[in-house]
């Protein structure tokens, strides 16, 4: 009996610790899951041309091209929202010219869906947009008065609708027949002027100004947006997007149209080059021209953006 009560403590004793690890284990609580996703990634394109004694003649130039693009989206059971901001300001300096800015983009898109179940690609949706630029805006050389500046113009889209997703596609389209439009111009010389479709400033037949010009400007209409983004080769991803406005009550069936289109070419982890362009009509808009040395404003006519850089990348 002392001999079987021995060898039970021993074996007690053995299995005892490998016990007590394996409580430890199964009672050890898993992390906690994050829902949001996120994507970071910035660039600098630079383009550079220097002439030594060069016989056809050529002015120095250097262009810098800055961009971000940065992406949080959530993503539980039936909800999903989508925000992006997008940002680039490009800037040009050449031999006997002023400097000039190139690009100058703020976007920020956020989008709310929300689907009665998890097999549907078909969300109740609630779309924010917020799209100005950073710096003003000159008809080169003539610097004298701003064309633009920061919201001056802003564009503000708010409304409520539908949107259909395609994760695998990388393919989503939004269709709101409700989305309120506001158009800020908070530069007053443009808003007296009434730049970008704002009521303009009432003047005396002397040319002073008796009611200054408004700021903003609403509009409820419809609204529909696309977007397709996906690797179409190896080391080639296609990003193009399209947005179309109508407003109800001014010019119903005029329809504005933005679109963007891009290319981005991975030669390596930090070198990419890009191929894009972006086509812009907006009824609100009116062009210029020189006519027998005077600028005159014309109707709108369609604004088109065209680019190609090769540069530095970086995604984190």
């Amino acid at each position: 009996m002392k001999i079987k009560a021995c060898l039970s403590a021993l074996l007690f004793i053995a299995f005892l610790p490998k016990s007590f690890a394996q409580a430890l284990i199964t009672t050890t609580l898993p992390d906690s899951i994050s829902h949001w996703e996120q994507t970071n990634s910035v660039g600098l394109d630079i383009n550079e041309i220097a002439f030594v004694n060069w016989s056809v003649g050529g002015n120095n130039s250097v262009t810098l091209l800055g961009k971000g693009n940065f992406t949080r989206k959530y993503t539980k059971k039936n909800v999903n929202w989508l925000n992006e901001l997008i940002v680039r300001y490009g800037h040009n300096s050449q031999q006997g010219q002023v400097p000039r800015k190139t690009d100058d983009q703020f976007q920020f898109n956020s989008t709310f869906g929300y689907k009665h179940d998890t097999i549907s690609n078909f969300y109740y949706s609630a779309k924010f947009n917020v799209n100005t630029q950073f710096a003003n805006g000159y008809n080169y050389p003539n610097k004298e008065h701003v064309i633009s500046a920061p919201f001056a113009p802003a564009y503000i889209f708010l409304g409520i609708g539908s949107e259909y997703v395609r994760k695998d596609w990388g393919f989503n389209a939004y269709f709101s027949p409700l989305t309120d439009k506001t158009t800020l111009v908070l530069n007053q010389y443009l808003a007296d002027n009434g730049a970008f479709g704002v009521e303009k400033a009432v003047r005396d037949a002397d040319g002073n100004i008796i009611v200054r010009g408004k700021k903003s400007r609403t509009e409820l209409g419809i609204l529909f947006t696309n977007q397709l983004k996906r690797q179409i080769f190896k080391n080639i991803m296609l990003d193009n997007r399209l947005t179309l406005y109508t407003d109800y009550l001014n010019s119903f069936g005029n329809v504005d149209v933005n679109w963007q289109f891009n290319i981005d070419m991975t030669v390596n982890q930090y070198v990419k080059a890009n191929i894009g362009a972006n086509v812009i009509y907006d009824d609100d808009i009116k062009a210029t021209e020189e006519r027998d040395g005077q600028v005159v404003t014309v109707g709108p006519k369609m604004q088109l953006k065209q680019m190609l850089g090769v540069g530095l990348s970086y995604t984190f």
